[in-house]
């Protein structure tokens, strides 16, 4: 079959299936669809918590380091229901969960099913279901038990420029407690609300929200909870959530930073904290990759850093490079996400003699 069609016929069928992060019973069998067709390679098959996830590769027996591994996810930020009927308008792929990445995957799939026959290389494919909500019971599971690799490419959507760079993340929970008291006499009781109102005041003060992207530190409150709802009474506890996204210069010293700014009046809990990516540019694997692209898309790429995490970020809190690179679309998350389904050819090339060559 031309690998046109091939592609678009493997990702209509991915997208058709609802692999919304707790649809566990559609995640699985979105994971079977994909390991049909990569029969003929050794398959390993995780499960953390619920979540699924398959490691794929070229030998009977798993290495001891893959010279390579391709990093993909399977599930996707849930769309409206007609996003679930995939439409092609010109070179459009439409779909949720097109870009982001089940074309992508598929591209990559096929590259590995394919380039793997003549390549002696250590090479690995990696499904997992869990990205969208972390990659705690997939990626970060498999590596805990004993994944080790001297490259990540995680497939994800970069229109062909390179992801060498990006934010780490630090999520925290702070808390206070404070003293109850009548809604009518407000000066015998400690406002837990006011007083977390003012720490985020003090946060936001340093931490102002940008008005457009840039290389800075930047604080999302996520949520705040109070479990009083009574109109007269003074809320004794309450608690803020914050998504701390970081530059990688800071990733020694970040927690301290907003351990210092929160003092002792409040109690911290860290939920998240996870590593930057930070690959230098003269990498023999980035300039490899960029040699290739560029000859395939005849055209210049650039390096760049996102806001954003993937699971890449796993790899590299145990000192594994990795980087994120991926076709051409648009929209993640929105109604009307598309890929290029020239752009998914040019990955399928792109990825198989990367394989080959690596």
């Amino acid at each position: 079959m031309e690998i046109k069609k091939e592609i678009l016929k493997i990702t209509k069928e991915l997208i058709k299936i609802k692999t919304d992060p707790d649809n566990l019973k559609e995640l699985s069998k979105a994971l079977d669809y994909v390991k049909s067709f990569l029969k003929a390679y050794t398959i390993e098959n995780f499960e953390s918590n619920g979540s699924k996830s398959v490691l794929v590769y070229n030998s009977n027996k798993r290495p001891e380091k893959f010279d390579l591994l391709l990093n993909c996810h399977l599930d996707i930020i849930p769309g409206k229901d007609f996003q679930y009927s995939p439409v092609i308008k010109g070179d459009k792929l439409y779909g949720v969960g097109a870009m982001d990445m089940k074309g992508n995957l598929v591209a990559a799939m096929l590259a590995f099913k394919h380039a793997c026959k003549n390549s002696d290389k250590k090479i690995a494919i990696q499904f997992v279901t869990d990205e969208e909500i972390g990659g705690f019971n997939g990626t970060k599971y498999q590596i805990q038990e004993g994944l080790k690799t001297n490259f990540v490419l995680a497939t994800e959507p970069t229109n062909f420029d390179i992801v060498n760079e990006a934010k780490g993340a630090l999520q925290l929970e702070i808390s206070h407690k404070g003293q109850t008291a009548h809604g009518a006499y407000t000066w015998k009781g400690e406002n837990s609300v006011l007083q977390l109102q003012k720490l985020l005041s003090k946060i936001l003060k340093k931490y102002p929200i940008p008005k457009k992207a840039h290389g800075k530190t930047t604080v999302n409150v996520a949520g705040f909870i109070c479990e009083n709802q009574s109109f007269n009474k003074v809320p004794d506890n309450a608690k803020i959530l914050l998504d701390i996204r970081f530059e990688p210069k800071e990733y020694s010293k970040i927690l301290s930073k907003f351990e210092k700014l929160i003092c002792n009046n409040f109690e911290i809990k860290i939920n998240a904290f996870e590593a930057p990516l930070n690959v230098p540019k003269k990498n023999d694997y980035l300039q490899l990759l960029k040699k290739i692209t560029e000859n395939q898309i005849n055209g210049k790429i650039k390096f760049y850093r996102a806001n954003g995490s993937s699971d890449a970020r796993h790899f590299t809190k145990v000192g594994t490079p990795g980087i994120e690179f991926g076709p051409i679309g648009h929209g993640i998350g929105c109604d009307d996400e598309w890929v290029s389904i020239d752009s998914l050819v040019d990955y399928y090339y792109i990825i198989k003699e990367f394989i080959l060559r690596v």
